[in-house]
């Protein structure tokens, strides 16, 4: 056979950065896979499950900037739909490719395996319509300018596309790329650059300036030009939680994380009463805001956006890339007001200051976490006490931290941190999950000890489901869990003492003796498991869940 469908999707998907494609065969995709598991520059990594799968590519695609995942038709697609909503809703790049009947059983709308008998093949299309910025069908006549479309769509709006590929399509033989991929133009029009810049210069000249920036800065691949116009006058700055790490939290002109009510008073006085704030990329969320509590006045920012800008809440301009804002803005930034002395918050890790045989407390864990972390980690957070014990403590410069707090799904942490440690093998991946997340997903650890990531799993256990606990029901059946053994599941799933270094901690002390031991065993994955009480929860928990009760039993 020479050069088909599948080898042209295969090769355009390598042009754009993948090297590794997760996923779980079905026999609608097996033949697809040959080509897979021949093609000399892609990788497959098999997965437990295809919703596994799809947070893997997700974890994957933050650090690659795209992943792929592949299914079968309607019950390994339908498995992996909750991965690729979150994908959609977090914008993130991810192809998912489903194998799917041939095209004549289509046609003749035969009663087969996986679909709802009715004949109908396009029910799952639909339902990913929902999920996707870009679908197709391949077909015999246009497969490979139907790949491209849906490519490009992926790249421009960073969400999902979805792809079925019939079996008799994915073998058809097709001519080789005639040239790679054109990159996303940037489409600001010149008559909003030039209206824009004479605004801002109207707006800011002579202003003391703060910037809020947030995760879409970087979805738009726009954080060199964020950290260009933060440099040229040392503008003080600060981040929500989504966009943790996008700025260097060990400059000293960076406030903190934002939280509107939750924040530390610097931070939201430093935001909130900034003379002009520059909002970069956000998108403020009830987890990120502890309940919508931001008071930021429209009046006094610019607010840029993936697609538009608005100054002061009234002038909107647009068409207006977030890139080409921010590079109008650092080019007159010589025109700001000299910032203010960057308030002294938080510049250290709070100290630890309990003994030895203390047991371990969130208040005491996450810090002793926080500062063990090196430079290149990539910190995964689970979205429970995980995330929001770390969410407001600084990060060393060089970190990549990741959750996922507008999805929100527990259990996707695990896999995604196998598909960012795979995505980039020469940084260690540090996951810290709780117990009741993963209990979700803790198949894939089977595949971290097969590819031999060698990260470090920190697993809380706290006997359930503790972000509930904290919202509702602190003492509630439902947020309790099934007691697993867990010191044994390492080995259990395939690891050895060769493997995987396997630690427990209970006590601060202990605590330190594990990080310590895990910062040297770089050539295994360490299993570290730290208990702290069922009902003991990181301060900003208690905001954010109070937030929540509050919305959950309004009338």
């Amino acid at each position: 056979m020479g050069y088909v469908v599948g080898d042209y999707l295969l090769d355009r998907l390598h042009e754009l950065g993948v090297t590794e494609i997760f996923g779980v065969p079905g026999d609608f995709n097996l033949q697809f896979l040959d080509h897979v598991v021949a093609h000399p520059r892609i990788r497959w990594v098999g997965s437990a499950n295809e919703l596994n799968a799809g947070y893997a590519a997700d974890g994957y695609a933050r650090l690659r900037g795209i992943g792929a995942v592949v299914t079968t038709y309607g019950v390994g697609e339908l498995s992996a739909v909750n991965a690729i909503a979150g994908s959609y809703a977090e914008h993130v790049p991810v192809v998912h490719i489903v194998g799917v009947p041939a095209k004549d059983i289509q046609a003749n709308h035969r009663v087969i395996h996986h679909t709802l008998g009715d004949g109908d093949f396009h029910h799952f299309r639909r339902i990913a319509a929902e999920v996707t910025c870009a679908q197709a069908d391949l077909g015999a006549a246009d497969a490979c300018p139907e790949i491209d479309r849906v490519l490009n769509s992926v790249r421009v709006h960073r969400r999902p596309g979805y792809l079925m590929l019939a079996t008799d399509t994915a073998r058809m033989e097709v001519d080789r790329p005639a040239a790679p991929l054109a990159p996303p133009a940037d489409f600001s029009s010149a008559g909003a650059r030039e209206a824009f810049e004479a605004a801002a210069r109207a707006f800011l000249t002579g202003r003391r300036v703060t910037v809020l920036a947030d995760v879409f800065a970087d979805r738009v691949g726009a954080t060199d030009e964020l950290r260009e116009l933060l440099s040229t006058r040392k503008l003080p700055h600060a981040t929500l939680a989504w966009g943790k790490t996008l700025v260097d939290e060990s400059e000293p002109n960076f406030l903190g994380v934002y939280t509107g009510a939750a924040s530390p008073e610097a931070v939201r006085a430093g935001v909130e009463d900034a003379e002009r704030l520059v909002i970069v990329g956000v998108q403020y969320t009830d987890s990120t805001t502890a309940g919508f509590s931001h008071r930021i006045d429209a009046r006094r920012t610019i607010d840029i956006g993936p697609e538009r800008t608005v100054i002061g809440g009234v002038d909107t301009f647009a068409p207006l890339s977030l890139p080409a804002a921010l590079a109008i803005l650092a080019r007159i930034s010589g025109e700001f007001a000299a910032p203010a002395p960057t308030p002294a918050i938080a510049k250290v890790m709070p100290t630890v200051e309990a003994k030895a045989d203390a047991p371990l407390t969130q208040a005491t864990l996450w810090p002793i976490v926080a500062e063990a972390l090196g430079n290149s980690n990539i910190v995964v957070a689970d979205q429970g006490t995980a995330f929001f014990g770390l969410a407001t403590l600084r990060m060393p410069t060089g970190i990549t931290f990741l959750g996922q707090p507008l999805w929100g799904s527990i259990g996707y942490a695990l896999p995604a941190a196998l598909g960012a440690g795979l995505a980039c093998p020469d940084r260690r991946a540090v996951l810290v999950i709780g117990d009741g997340a993963a209990q979700l997903s803790i198949q894939e650890l089977g595949t971290w000890i097969r590819e031999r990531v060698h990260g470090v799993i920190i697993l809380v256990d706290n006997s359930g489901y503790a972000i509930e606990r904290a919202i509702h029901g602190p003492a509630a059946a439902y947020n309790d869990i099934a007691p697993w053994r867990w010191d044994e599941l390492p080995r259990a799933f395939g690891g050895d003492d060769d493997s995987v270094l396997t630690l427990r901690a209970t006590t601060v002390g202990e605590l330190r003796d594990c990080v310590r031991a895990a910062t040297d065993a770089q050539d295994r994955l360490v299993f570290l498991r730290v208990v702290t009480g069922a009902t003991d929860y990181p301060p900003l928990v208690s905001d954010i869940a109070a937030a929540l009760t509050r919305a959950n039993t309004a009338s």
